[in-house]
C-alpha cells in the first residue's frame, strides 16, 4: 500500500523485517520443542535462540538487503533466510528447520500477521462504533427526514440514523472477531503435512507459544477457505464505510447541507472556485472501499490448490495481505475521525423536512381515515390528491399546504375534525419509539 494510506502500526506487521523476526520466532520454537523431544540437541537449541534472537532483532534494511542477496542465487526466500541465521548462529544452525517444510514457516507466520492484523482493525472499530455512539446520542432526537429512493419519505432523527450505522459496524465487529478465530491457526507438518518427519508435539507447543489454534489436517498448507472467509469479513466491514460515506456526501449536497465534513482552518477545497466545500474525506473512503472488497475474489480463488500444495495462491497474499489491511484500517481510522468532527446542521434538517409542505406525514392521515371508518382505497385516493396537489403548489403563490388541501377536501372533513387531523400529522408521533431502538442498539445506555 503507498505510504498515503499507511499507518506505521499496521505497515510494520508487514514490514519485511517483521516477517523475517517471526519466521526466527518459529524456528527458534520449533527447535526448543523438538530439544524437549531428544530430537535434536539441547544445546542447538540453545544457541539458536542465544545467537539467532539478537541477530533476528536487528534486521534492517541492511540485513534484509543481505537475505534477498541470497535469494537471488538460491531463488528460494525461506533457504535464504536459513543460509543468514546461520551466518550468525555458526554450527548448530544446521538443527533449524528439522523435518520441516517452507510452508510450516510461511504459513505460520501469515497467521501470526493476520492475527495481529485483526487485532488493530478490531481497536479501530471500537474507537469508531464509540464515535458513532457519542454522535447518536448527541442527536438523538434532532429531527430529520428519512429517505427511500433518495426521496421525502417519513420524519426520523438524526440520531436514529446513526445508530443504524453502529449496528452495523457491531455486527462487522463480530464476524471480524470471529474471522480472526478462523485464520489463527499454525501448520508445521512437514511435506503434505502427515508428520512423517516432525513430531506433532513440536506443532501443538509452538502454537500454544504463538496463541494460534492447531490447523486439524494441514495439507501442507493451511486451507485457504479460512483466509478467504478473513478478507470477506474485511470487505464486508469496507462496505459499511462506503455506506456511511455515501450517506455523508449526500447529505452535504448544496441542496441538502444537513451535515458535513469539518473543513479545517486554511482548507481548501478547489484550486479554481475559492467557495467549495467538497466531501473529499468521504469520497477518498468510498475509493479505499472498493479497494478492499476487490481483493475477496483473488482470496476465494485462492482455495483450490491443485492437490496437497501448491503456490499459487503465494503471489496473491503477498498483495492482498499488507495493501487490504492496511487501507482498512486507515479508512477505519479516518471515518472515526470524520464523524467525531462531522458539521450537524440541526436546523437545515427541520427546514428540509418541512419543504414540502407537509406532505410527509402522508401515511399517518391515511391511517387515520381509515380508523375513522372510510375504507382503504378511498383513504389513500383522498391522501394522494392532497399530497399531489400541494406537491404542484409548490413555490407558487397562494399554493396551500397538504393540511389545508387535507381540510379543504369535503372527503376528508366529513370523517376527521380539523382537531382530529392536527392529532394525526403530530410530529411527536413520529419519535415515539426512539427510545426503544435505543435500547436495542445500545442497551441500557
Amino acid at each position: 500500500m503507498v505510504p498515503r494510506y499507511s499507518r506505521p502500526q499496521m505497515d510494520a506487521i508487514w514490514s519485511p523485517a517483521e516477517r523475517f523476526r517471526i519466521w526466527f520466532d518459529i524456528e527458534a520454537l520449533a527447535a526448543e520443542a523438538m530439544a524437549s523431544l531428544g530430537t535434536i540437541p539441547a544445546e542447538a537449541a540453545r544457541a539458536i535462540r542465544d545467537k539467532g534472537g539478537p541477530r533476528a532483532a536487528s534486521i534492517g534494511d541492511a540485513e534484509v538487503a543481505r537475505i534477498d542477496e541470497i535469494e537471488r542465487v538460491t531463488r528460494h526466500d525461506v533457504i535464504a533466510f536459513l543460509t543468514f541465521m546461520s551466518e550468525g548462529i555458526g554450527p548448530e544452525a544446521r538443527f533449524m528447520h528439522q523435518g520441516m517444510t517452507s510452508s510450516d514457516v510461511l504459513d505460520t507466520c501469515f497467521s501470526v500477521q493476520l492475527t495481529r492484523a485483526a487485532d488493530l482493525l478490531i481497536a479501530d472499530l471500537d474507537a469508531l462504533l464509540a464515535a458513532l455512539k457519542a454522535r447518536a446520542m448527541e442527536h438523538r432526537m434532532t429531527p430529520t427526514i428519512g429517505r427511500s429512493h433518495g426521496i421525502h419519505a417519513e420524519p426520523s432523527t438524526f440520531g436514529l440514523k446513526l445508530a443504524g450505522h453502529y449496528a452495523e459496524f457491531a455486527r462487522g465487529r463480530a464476524r471480524l472477531v470471529a474471522a480472526r478465530a478462523e485464520v489463527a491457526t499454525c501448520a508445521i507438518s512437514g511435506p503434505v503435512g502427515t508428520f512423517a518427519s516432525v513430531d506433532p508435539r513440536v506443532e501443538e507447543f509452538v502454537a500454544g507459544k504463538l496463541g494460534l489454534a492447531v490447523e486439524p489436517v494441514s495439507t501442507q498448507v493451511i486451507p485457504r477457505d479460512r483466509h478467504a472467509a478473513f478478507f470477506c469479513a474485511l470487505a464486508v466491514v469496507a462496505s459499511g464505510i462506503e455506506r456511511l460515506a455515501t450517506e455523508v456526501r449526500h447529505l452535504q449536497r448544496s441542496e441538502v447541507r444537513e451535515a458535513e465534513e469539518y473543513f479545517h482552518p486554511g482548507q481548501k477545497g478547489s484550486s479554481a472556485m475559492p467557495h467549495k466545500r467538497n466531501p473529499v474525506l468521504s469520497e477518498n473512503l468510498t475509493g479505499l472501499a472498493r479497494l478492499v472488497r476487490g481483493y475477496v475474489v483473488p482470496a476465494l480463488e485462492n482455495v483450490a490448490l491443485w492437490h496437497e500444495r501448491d503456490i499459487s495462491h503465494s503471489s496473491v497474499e503477498r498483495v492482498i495481505a499488507p495493501d487490504a489491511t492496511i487501507a482498512l484500517d486507515f479508512a477505519l481510522a479516518r471515518l472515526t475521525g470524520m464523524m467525531e468532527k462531522l458539521t450537524i446542521y440541526p436546523q437545515r434538517m427541520a427546514a428540509n423536512l418541512e419543504s414540502l409542505g407537509g406532505v410527509v406525514h402522508s401515511q399517518k392521515v391515511l391511517l387515520a381515515l381509515t380508523q375513522a371508518g372510510m375504507s382503504r382505497e378511498d383513504s389513500y385516493a383522498a391522501v394522494q390528491r392532497a399530497a399531489m396537489a400541494t406537491w404542484e403548489a409548490l413555490g407558487t403563490p397562494g399554493g396551500r399546504d397538504f393540511r389545508a388541501n387535507l381540510q379543504a377536501d369535503p372527503t376528508v372533513s366529513a370523517v376527521l375534525s380539523a382537531a382530529a387531523l392536527e392529532t394525526a400529522m403530530d410530529p411527536k408521533r413520529d419519535f415515539a419509539h426512539v427510545d426503544t431502538v435505543f435500547r436495542r442498539v445500545f442497551g441500557d445506555s
